[in-house]
């Protein structure tokens, strides 16, 4: 049965600014694609010039020009950069902790195993653009880096026509082995099909624009991608024990990502619902990022009504949202009662702020749904889980091969069963008419 809901504010979207709906953004990203893969570095300059302005005389940072550009850091940031990672370092390595090769004997002689082993080379992408995102770098490279990935690429975007000085610390101190001053399609692209001066990776992990998006999509499946990271959303439940300040805060924190991020309230207490609305609307007055925020809250921000916390936490997961925080009397029941989720903020003591900036969990996650059937970007997506199998029993491997042989020819391939038969003839001395006598 359907939760039944009330909507004290309901969203009332309009059609996205940002790329207008004019701009047909997999044909662009299909051309860049195209050049680069035909023309190579000349096709990624280009590209820089046009898109950023950017035409250094080499997009890799040297030794002696990483050096410097982290000189220019303040003290006190690069502090904070390092603790933060420490933070991340830590909760990636307990992660891969909790991820064992194995082998067992499932009958007499006969050894299944697993093996995890790290992807080849990474690519990380952390944009640039309103925000220098410097917590993407850690969340990308550092879980790479702890996966055991030997060559991780970091790429970042000029910001208005400079290097990012912090977001190359963070690449830096994460642990990637090469840094490109090169952002958008032209970025991943390069790292996707390779360059005479950008290796070639194997994977591709982190958000960016409806661009970047794109290009992720067109090049999947010739190289993987953590995963198709859409708007940041936010949704809170909470109920009478809430503090409609600190909802609205937290609901305002995420709405400043984009105008294109919805922010959602599902609360047990109409009093909660309407202090909120009200918190919202005076809290945009003083926030310096109210241009953006005041956009996604007016247009996509909800306040839903709920009969009971069940049913609060039946809606939340209907909505499947990126990041859920739960301001309740018992927040961690959350954990028993909900499923669809990127990442779970459990009581007023913890926000998603820290997700996504500094306690040390994972900030790329799956949004538009996608948590119904994905987790976010850890250690296991650099990881390939693969088995390995051998028979040392000669019987066990002749009744096997019989086996073989009557479930292969029930789907009607005679050379897998044949390959059975081999061996039941090898081992038990089974007789076959297509295997010559000695």
């Amino acid at each position: 049965m359907t939760a039944q809901r009330t909507f004290l504010k309901k969203a009332t979207p309009v059609a996205s600014s940002a790329p207008s709906s004019s701009t047909d953004v997999p044909a662009i990203v299909r051309g860049v694609i195209d050049d680069i893969r035909r023309d190579g570095d000349a096709a990624v300059r280009k590209y820089s010039e046009k898109f950023d302005k950017w035409s250094p005389q080499s997009f890799k940072l040297s030794p002696g020009d990483i050096e410097k550009i982290i000189a220019r850091v303040p003290q006190q940031t690069l502090d904070d950069i390092k603790e933060v990672q420490a933070n991340v370092r830590r909760f990636a390595e307990a992660q891969r902790k909790s991820i064992t090769d194995f082998e067992v004997e499932t009958a007499p002689g006969v050894f299944l195993g697993q093996r995890n082993n790290p992807i080849d080379s990474v690519g990380a992408y952390v944009p640039g653009g309103r925000y220098p995102l410097l917590a993407s770098a850690h969340m990308t490279v550092i879980t790479a880096k702890v996966a055991g990935v030997p060559n991780v690429i970091g790429c970042t975007p000029p910001i208005r026509g400079e290097i990012p000085s912090a977001t190359v610390a963070a690449l830096h101190y994460a642990g990637a082995d090469e840094i490109f001053i090169l952002g958008g399609v032209q970025a991943v692209a390069a790292m996707a099909v390779g360059t005479d001066t950008i290796k070639k990776v194997d994977f591709i992990a982190g958000p960016g624009n409806a661009f970047v998006a794109e290009a992720k999509r067109q090049l999947f499946g010739e190289i993987g991608i953590d995963l198709f990271a859409g708007p940041t959303e936010v949704l809170i439940v909470a109920d009478e024990t809430a503090d409609p300040f600190m909802v609205a805060t937290d609901l305002l924190s995420q709405a400043e990502h984009g105008p294109d991020s919805p922010a959602v309230l599902i609360t047990t207490s109409e009093e909660v619902g309407k202090k909120t609305i009200d918190a919202c609307t005076e809290l945009l007055k003083t926030l310096c990022t109210a241009d953006i925020a005041s956009v996604s809250w007016g247009n996509l921000g909800e306040v839903v009504l709920a009969n009971n916390i069940d049913d609060a936490f039946a809606i939340a997961d209907e909505y499947a949202y990126e990041h859920v925080q739960v301001l309740t009397a018992s927040p961690r029941d959350a954990l028993t009662k909900m499923s669809h989720y990127g990442a779970l903020f459990l009581g007023p003591m913890t926000c998603v702020s820290y997700g996504d900036k500094c306690i040390g969990t994972n900030h790329v996650l799956p949004t538009r749904g996608a948590s119904r059937y994905t987790g976010g970007l850890w250690v296991g997506k650099y990881l390939r889980t693969v088995t390995y199998q051998e028979v040392r029993n000669a019987e066990e491997s002749g009744k096997l091969g019989r086996l073989c042989g009557r479930a292969a020819r029930a789907e009607l391939f005679e050379g897998h069963a044949r390959s059975g038969d081999l061996r039941a003839h090898n081992y038990l001395a089974d007789k076959f008419d297509w295997i010559p006598e000695n």
